[in-house]
């Protein structure tokens, strides 16, 4: 399981034009899910987020965890592309639907995130905070 977790300004994800989340000050987070991925690796993961220290403290230090601001979490199967031979991506790494949907829902529900619709075409709009971005993968 890959996040990319951003520390945003302000972010939104819209599906068919009508905006299904928007958050102010806090996290985005891409979320990739790979064929072995588990409920224990998602909860992991989600753990994982949530006590990430990145935003400042009194002290103007990234100090702070995520705490009561709010997360926005997107699928984002492309964090599985392997680009290495030629041009075209592969995703083969990247779970079936059957597999990451669930998973998806649940580190959503672990964060008390908002989220996307699962599978659409999305935009996502975000203004990154810092920039401070970090990949994470168990």
């Amino acid at each position: 399981m890959r996040a990319l977790v951003q520390r945003v300004s302000r972010s939104s994800v819209t599906v068919d034009g009508a905006v299904t989340g928007a958050i102010g000050p806090c996290l985005l987070i891409l979320l990739g899910v790979t064929h072995d991925d588990t409920a224990e690796i998602c909860d992991r993961l989600a753990g994982k987020v949530r006590a990430l220290r990145v935003f400042p403290d009194a002290d103007g230090r990234m100090n702070e965890p995520l705490g009561d601001r709010e997360a926005l979490v997107v699928s984002q199967f492309t964090l599985y592309g392997d680009a290495r031979k030629g041009n075209r991506p592969s995703y083969v790494a990247a779970a079936p639907p059957e597999v990451a949907e669930p998973l998806y829902e649940r580190f959503r529900e672990r964060l008390g995130a908002h989220g996307g619709v699962f599978g659409a075409h999305m935009d996502v709009e975000l203004v990154n905070d810092g920039p401070v971005t970090l990949l994470l993968e168990l």
